[in-house]
């Protein structure tokens, strides 16, 4: 959980330190923002944990010179401080060395014993742009305060955890509480950081939103603001046509549930018309199931460039049981030549694995329309090879895959990244592990390929469909099963519609 959600902006470790520089160029000293954010931290610890013995652990940086501020407030406030530095106290410089120097209690050597006899420990020893792995004495007071079961309130993001991607260097402390501040940084949603961290408070310390003007962030918080500017709404005179129409490509007869599912992700999405096109074999199966979503047959690509000449049926998800080759490689091919917005998902991915080339090029083709890849994180590496071997962040690889692809990808888990090819990407934080079943993915397709036939941008379609599908599994919660996820879709579009 983050606080505040209206705080849509993530920054990096370079935009924060780029942040700080230009709220310090006009005036305020870097001092006031230290003793703001020790102040923030304080408060947090006040407000939320009984007083006893506390031990502030401090670094040889601002992270460490924020515990300073920290200690001296708590001990102002009666609580008994143990203060524990890493490195020599005569090393600290500038705006670290000032408020240690307002510090009048002792400073202990950090060691592995630095959280004995406390109720709570404070991290403040490295920050956000940790560069290498903790080791020495730091991690030595990691594993033994987590063994302990103390609990920690870390400052900016868990000793251990790379603020950028999330990444665990080493060991890393598991917080209750992690107190950061202006904006939250893509480590506090990246997993495995994000486990680390409990809580994550944004704290303001003075530095103004003006300064994401000259910084221009371009990864954010994946929460309604972000696009309900576009989301569709309810209108009086609207009809079946004017919500679009959407067709899902059915696999043959041994797998037709998963387009069945997408279907109706799309048509309770708000999608106006919705078909299902299927192959001769399942035909029959399709049938049996399907009421308020119609069915048409189709034999092959050229069958699927005939349906599409339809222009009313203006959105296609294609992948879902489609079966992995040459046929499922054509169909795609086919429908990139529509103009249509495309959603490919699963085996419409895994079919070009061999020759991935040949589908950036359809999706750059003249007739293309937007194109949104649903992939998890398999799909992904038989897709990008090369972006997955190099490695990196998440964040990282679907931006690189985006521009590659010139498509919105949504690489799906628990930290579903939306990245765009100019650039924009989202991190979800409400995707709960009730979503880790059988077909949720077919659903999560679905809803987006619904949101598109209504004319959302692709980019705000995917992310809009990746809240709405994690707010589905928190609505029906334990118990969940793929079926269940579109039929929570009323209750929560209802709440949505009635906050805008």
């Amino acid at each position: 959980m983050i606080t505040p959600a209206d705080s849509l902006e993530l920054l990096s470790v370079a935009e924060m330190s780029r942040a700080d520089a230009l709220t310090i160029e006009r005036g305020t000293p870097g001092i006031a923002l230290m003793e703001n954010a020790g102040r923030a931290v304080a408060e947090a610890v006040v407000g939320r944990f009984p007083a006893g013995p506390v031990s502030v652990l401090c670094g040889p940086g601002n992270n460490g010179g924020d515990g300073f501020v920290v200690a001296r407030l708590l001990a102002e406030r009666g609580w008994p401080v143990s203060l524990f530095l890493l490195g020599a106290r005569n090393a600290l410089k500038g705006d670290a060395a000032l408020a240690a120097d307002r510090w009048t209690g002792p400073v202990h050597p950090l060691t592995g014993d630095a959280g004995r006899g406390a109720a709570l420990v404070v991290d403040a020893i490295f920050g956000a742009g940790l560069a290498r792995d903790v080791e020495g004495a730091a991690a030595q007071a990691i594993e033994r305060i987590g063994k302990s079961g103390t609990p920690v309130v870390a400052i900016d993001v868990p000793t251990g955890v790379d603020g950028d991607t999330g990444r665990v260097r080493g060991t890393a402390f598991g917080a209750t509480l992690t107190v950061t501040f202006f904006r939250a940084k893509p480590g506090h949603l990246l997993l495995p950081g994000r486990l680390q961290c409990g809580e994550v408070q944004v704290a303001d310390i003075g530095i103004p939103a003006s300064a994401l003007e000259e910084i221009a962030p371009q990864t954010f918080l994946n929460e309604p603001p972000l696009w309900t500017a576009a989301f569709p709404r309810p209108r009086l005179d609207s009809h079946k046509y004017t919500k679009g129409h959407a067709v899902v490509v059915s696999g043959g007869a041994a797998q037709t549930g998963a387009a069945r599912l997408a279907a109706r992700g799309a048509l309770r999405a708000g999608a106006g018309l919705v078909t299902v096109a299927s192959p001769p074999s399942a035909m029959l199966v399709n049938a049996a199931h399907l009421t308020s979503i119609m069915l048409q047959p189709f034999d092959g690509a050229d069958a699927l460039t005939a349906i599409l000449e339809d222009k009313r049926k203006n959105a296609l998800l294609i992948g879902p049981g489609a079966g992995v080759g040459w046929e499922t490689r054509d169909n795609v091919l086919a429908v990139l030549l529509s103009g249509a917005a495309i959603v490919l998902d699963a085996d419409a991915l895994t079919s070009f694995a061999e020759i991935p080339r040949d589908l950036f090029v359809a999706i750059k083709g003249y007739f293309a329309g937007p194109v949104v890849m649903t992939p998890h994180e398999g799909e992904f590496a038989r897709l990008f090879p090369k972006i997955a071997e190099e490695g990196g962040s998440k964040l990282e690889r679907a931006r690189k895959a985006a521009a590659e692809a010139a498509a919105v990808v949504v690489l799906k888990g628990a930290d579903t990244v939306v990245a765009a090819p100019d650039g924009r990407a989202a991190v979800a934080r409400n995707a709960g592990p009730e979503l880790a079943t059988a077909g949720s993915g077919d659903v999560l397709g679905g809803i987006i390929l619904g949101l598109l036939a209504q004319g959302m941008p692709p980019f705000e379609a995917a992310c809009a469909g990746v809240w709405l599908h994690g707010e589905a599994g928190d609505c029906f919660g334990p118990g969940l099963i793929s079926e269940d996820l579109p039929e929570m879709l009323p209750a929560v579009l209802r709440e949505l519609l009635r906050a805008l």
